[in-house]
């Protein structure tokens, strides 16, 4: 049995949870998010809790049964809380700013570079070196992250670039070999 799979998913007060067939539709203070599903799962939704049943211990069954669980669980929490990923910019003279809702990043190019927000996705540039990447949808918001990440990722040998906060970068030794400090 999943140990995902089985744990029921708490629907929190204000949040509306609709179940048609494969297709779930979630909406909440923050917004709405609607998810097609593997069609052989069962969800049943009963005084706030929601649990996910599979029809079987097929492999393939077993393996949607986490996941099931844990896309409805995101959606639930998104339009409740929100998620909010944060970047921060290292290296001499890199900075970030907004421009109307685009970010315009200085990353050691000889140009700046823009990046335009997905739909549903505000950033939020606090200081010159801290980018937070907020949202309802889990997935938009890591691949915008990403996509923000992808313009200048860090290097090995300096450490410079954009990264996760709290992100370890693996240093190497340069050319010399010498220690790193």
């Amino acid at each position: 049995m999943s140990r995902v799979g089985k744990v029921p998913i708490t629907i929190p007060s204000g949040v509306e949870v609709q179940v048609k067939g494969a297709h779930v539709t979630v909406k909440g203070p923050k917004g709405e998010l609607s998810r097609d599903l593997i069609p052989d799962m069962k969800l049943n939704l009963s005084d706030g809790v929601l649990t996910v049943e599979r029809p079987s211990d097929h492999p393939r069954h077993r393996s949607a049964h986490g996941l099931t669980r844990t896309l409805i669980a995101n959606m639930v929490t998104g339009v409740n809380e929100g998620f909010a990923k944060t970047l921060e910019l290292q290296g001499v003279g890199y900075r970030v700013q907004m421009q109307g809702p685009s970010l315009v990043l200085a990353v050691g190019y000889s140009h700046t570079v823009e990046v335009s927000p997905p739909p549903g996705i505000e950033f939020e540039v606090e200081g010159t070196t801290r980018v937070t990447v907020r949202g309802i949808s889990k997935e938009d918001v890591g691949q915008a992250a990403a996509d923000v990440r992808k313009v200048r990722p860090p290097e090995p040998y300096k450490g410079k670039g954009i990264r996760y906060v709290g992100e370890y970068v693996r240093r190497k030794a340069g050319k010399a070999g010498r220690a790193i400090q």
